[in-house]
């Protein structure tokens, strides 16, 4: 256990919130401050810093990292510590860095009991910062770094320049670093730490035209001086593993320095899921002969790999085992496991041979279990015991598979791959960030419950537009149970707090949560003029209505900033709320058109301008990306993601087709009900959806001019219950008229009338104004979820009750999923419940005036099964019905997977029989671990089609 396992977070942070004179670190209880005690150690004090002490033979990850915190301690006080190797030279505070069992003095105070590091000996990469009153007979106080390994030392050191105010962002995101004339960390501090997963990195990928047209620009390419800065940036997140860009690049070819300097960093490189024994994949373009393929180049391909081995030796690299096809494509047309089966052993030889000075098990192996390459797992191919099984997701963030039990006894241990950006099917996606941390976190926290814990790596593309996922996915990765499903939202505030203070934190947390649910429900790549109804629910315009609050409030925020800080917020949170927005807008704007063009609306033109509009302030938008900071972020952002027709991305973005609608110069009304795409004098039918009390409180007639000249027009309800918000008036392009009901004058029951309007042409409009009010003395006794036009719609959060089995029950996840949230079976165990009896439920409290059949649709994340022998299974049930049992995954073609992922949500329908109208209870029940549910929707006759299924119904 950690001597200080991050004491009591919440409660630390909130007391410690109202002192302007503490500096916050993302995770870690604040020990630094600005304000001076009799006990404190003097890292900067009245112009003066402690000295930076280290070993004149140091790892060079602790001399980078110490030098780091020189000049971060320089960047926050303006005053520059020494650095020295020399005790004597020191100050009488001295910062003391080093690692146990290779720096004499760190030995020596532990060895005189001054410095405790029993809670991280023998632990990968832990650290321990003490401070140390009289460490030696010339210093009055050190804060020692102290830690297990090279790489321990330097995350310690970096958790001291994080609590100073330097952002770990502060040059890849520009955020400013906070000036403070003095530095104080508490006198009695002993904080150790360690991570949990052993490997914790990032996979540079999908790179062009963006990060390579950008690095090309600035560092000449994806050389040293590149990777240099992204070394930093993952040690100051406390990672330590990357695969580099590969599309067209080679990290080792290209640079010969690229991997001294990871080295030196401390970072473990590798190479992606199809690129063996640290070769890149463009290095057989450059260097192969003969064919990329083992069953008939076997020699060349074996000795191709040595040289990988061989040039790596001297270097922390972890290898890829096996092999897939060029370019990342299948092996082959049919599986061979004979054949890959040859090739890992001629892989083992190999490594046998070159590093015959070492023990095998302690040359880190990875065997990527990615696409096909499963199957010949599944299909019993096995590789030895110390290599790693690093399972992957489907591309979409959905993990495939991981570890039975006892395939978590093997030395080797298991990981994820997991995915923030893609290119491939059913939809390349690649241009921003479309991941909520509750997504991330929900599968994750698969992967820490079934010990897929010795690799985590994450695919974040052009790495820029995914810092606030990379970051959560990395800090989860190093300690899983410091970030809870109940700390996501918090975890966001102070991610904000620290990038631009406290005072705006909780604003900006939620617009990072509102433009990733929305690119959560639906990636930019994959939306389209179709994808929210324009005619059910008002679902488009709720979408919009959402997003131009979120952007209205960004833009406010922006403005109201310090200059120093608008940079940072328009490449974290501005740019991505408003580029979100345009395309949403953009394909809102096409839809309107097309369908105002149908109905022949003489404003139907200005729908096609405002989307030409979008579509240019969207290449704006990515050019004010490109020229903030002087150009330094040039090129970036550049991915395209408009037009789409296939699973690859279009050349360019390309303008949706918009119609033209030529309107005569004569006056000519129209008229359009809520919910109806047809429209009079098309049609002499026209009825606007249902009123109950427990529903919207009014509905909308568009009157509109199909002409170019205005026209009078009169609205006449024909019952006294019917209520108008315009009764005549003048229609130039269009006039809403929104009905409602006076509930006090209508009749009980079933009631129909009319709204009739009259204008230009012959006759008028009838619109239909149908209700339903329960008597007074059903209304008396309705409770829970209501029916209303003939559907109940339930957030899954929003349970009346519920009941946990001995190890488990149903937990909220806030912000997963496409609307209000989820709920999961937690803490998750590879149980399986065969009698409901014992299983854990939620209960909801439904009341209904339909009788009959219902049929049920209950939407969950698009999970997948990842464990074998096991189903994704529910069971649910309407009273004291039976419960119907449920497969999720009954349907498990690649089509169905398709529609899962595109839409985020997998559905299943079940149909349920209601004898007699009033309360009843819908109960789900948990079978298998891994299911997650986010909304239920009742289609009790009246559903009608939507993207995101109505918005919840009222609840007495």
């Amino acid at each position: 256990m950690k001597l200080i396992k991050k004491l009591s977070l919440l409660s630390s942070f909130l007391l410690t919130l109202s002192s302007a004179n503490i500096v916050l670190a993302l995770g870690n209880a604040p020990f630094v401050t600005d304000t001076h005690s009799t006990n404190a150690f003097h890292l900067v004090h009245a112009g003066k810093t402690a000295t930076l002490l280290h070993h004149s033979s140091a790892d060079p990850a602790v001399t980078i990292a110490l030098t780091n915190l020189q000049q971060d301690i320089a960047r926050v006080s303006g005053a520059q510590p020494l650095m020295s190797t020399h005790l004597n030279d020191a100050a009488k505070h001295v910062v003391i860095a080093g690692q146990i069992g290779h720096n004499p003095l760190i030995d020596q105070l532990i060895a005189e009991g001054k410095l405790k590091v029993n809670a991280i000996a023998q632990r990968w990469e832990g650290y321990v910062l003490q401070t140390i009153d009289q460490p030696t007979s010339n210093v009055d106080k050190a804060l020692v770094i102290a830690g297990s390994d090279r790489r321990g030392v330097a995350y310690g050191i970096y958790e001291v320049s994080e609590q100073i105010g330097v952002s770990p962002w502060y040059w890849w995101a520009d955020v400013p670093v906070k000036q403070r004339e003095n530095l104080y960390v508490e006198g009695d501090l002993h904080f150790s730490d360690y991570p949990e997963v052993k490997y914790r990195g990032i996979f540079l990928n999908d790179e062009a035209p963006a990060l390579t047209g950008w690095a090309t620009e600035k560092f000449g390419g994806y050389n040293h001086q590149f990777y240099e800065k992204v070394f930093e940036l993952l040690t100051r997140l406390k990672a330590n593993y990357l695969w580099p860009a590969m599309w067209n690049n080679a990290f080792n070819d290209d640079d010969p320095l690229n991997m001294v300097r990871a080295h030196e960093y401390g970072i473990f490189m590798g190479t992606s899921h199809h690129e063996p024994m640290m070769r890149a994949d463009k290095e057989w373009n450059r260097y192969g002969e003969g064919p990329w393929d083992y069953a008939r180049n076997p020699d060349k391909l074996f000795d191709f790999w040595v040289e990988g081995a061989k040039r790596n030796k001297p270097y922390d690299s972890i290898y890829t085992l096996g092999m897939r096809g060029q370019a990342d494509t299948p092996m082959s047309d049919e599986q061979n496991i004979g054949l890959l089966e040859k090739i890992v052993a001629d892989q083992r030889e190999i490594l046998l041979d070159v590093f015959s000075d070492r023990d095998i098990t302690d040359v880190p192996q990875v065997w990527a279990l990615y696409k096909e390459v499963q199957g010949y797992y599944e299909d019993g191919m096995r590789v030895p015991d110390d290599v790693t099984l690093l399972w992957a997701d489907d591309n979409w963030g959905n993990i495939r598979r991981l570890p039975t039990p006892d395939e978590r006894t093997r030395s080797g241990g298991a990981g994820v791959y997991y995915h923030f950006d893609y290119v491939g099917g059913p939809r390349s996606y690649r241009w921003t960030n479309v991941t909520p941390i509750a997504k991330i976190w929900e599968q994750m926290n698969l992967a820490d419950a079934f010990d897929a814990k010795k690799i985590w790596i994450v695919n974040v593309g052009d790495l820029k537009p995914q810092e606030f996922p990379m970051e959560f996915f990395l800090r989860m990765a190093w300690q899983p149970s410091d970030w809870p499903q109940q700390r996501l939202q918090e975890f966001g505030r102070l991610w904000a707090e620290r990038e631009f203070g406290e005072q705006h934190a909780e604003h900006i947390e939620q617009l990072i949560s509102g433009y990733t649910r929305h690119n959560g429900r639906r990636k930019p790549e994959l939306m389209g003029p179709d994808t929210y109804s324009q005619l059910n629910y008002r679902e488009a315009d709720r979408i919009s209505s959402e997003l131009t609050g979120l952007v209205e409030s960004a833009e406010a925020l922006y403005a109201a900033l310090p200059k120093e800080y608008q940079s940072v917020f328009f490449q974290l949170v501005l740019h991505p709320v408003k580029a979100t927005y345009q395309i949403n807008e953009l394909y809102n704007s096409v839809a309107k058109n097309r369908l105002y063009a149908h109905q022949g609306r003489a404003n139907t033109n200005d729908f096609a301008q405002r989307a030409k509009d979008l579509f240019n302030a969207d290449a704006e938008l990515s050019e004010q990306y490109h020229t903030i900071n002087d150009g330094k972020w040039n090129h970036l952002m550049s991915q395209t993601r408009i037009g789409y027709t296939h699973w690859n991305n279009p050349p360019a973005n390309t303008m949706p087709v918009t119609y033209h609608y030529q309107p005569h110069n004569q006056p000519d009304m129209g008229v359009a009900a809520e919910g109806q795409a047809v429209a009079w004098p098309n049609t002499g039918e026209l009825q606007l959806p249902e009123f109950s009390p427990y529903g919207e409180t009014s509905h909308y007639i568009d009157i509109y001019n199909r002409g170019t000249k205005p026209f009078e027009y009169s609205a006449v309800a024909a019952a006294p219950w019917i209520s108008l918000s315009h009764t005549a008036g003048e229609v130039r392009t269009q006039q809403r008229i929104f009905v409602s009901v006076d509930w006090s004058q209508a009749p009980a029951g079933a009631f129909n009338s009319h709204v009739f309007i009259k204008g230009t042409g012959w006759g008028g409009a009838r619109v239909q104004v149908k209700g339903f009010l329960p008597t007074e003395k059903t209304r008396a006794k309705v409770t829970g979820f209501v029916e209303h036009n003939g559907y109940i719609s339930i957030e899954a959060p929003n349970f009346s009750k519920r009941k946990g089995a001995a190890d488990a029950n149903w937990e909220k996840i806030a912000g997963h999923g496409r609307t209000q949230g989820s709920i999961t079976v937690l803490p998750v165990t590879d149980n399986s419940y065969s009698d409901l009896k014992q299983a854990p439920w939620v209960e909801y409290d439904i009341f209904v005036f339909s009788t009959g059949d219902i049929e049920l649709t209950a939407l969950f994340a698009p999970s997948l099964e990842i464990t074998p022998g096991k189903k994704l299974r529910y069971a649910v049930a309407i009273n004291e019905n039976a419960p119907q049992v449920i497969e999720l995954l009954a349907d498990s073609s690649h089509r169905a997977w398709q529609e899962g992922v595109r839409n985020g949500v997998r559905s299943s329908v079940s149909t349920h029989n209601v004898a007699r109208p009033g309360a009843h209870k819908l109960r789900v029940y948990a079978i298998d671990p891994g299911v997650t549910l986010q909304k239920l929707v009742l289609d009790l006759g009246g559903l009608k089609e939507s993207y995101l299924g109505p918005p919840q119904s009222h609840f007495q």
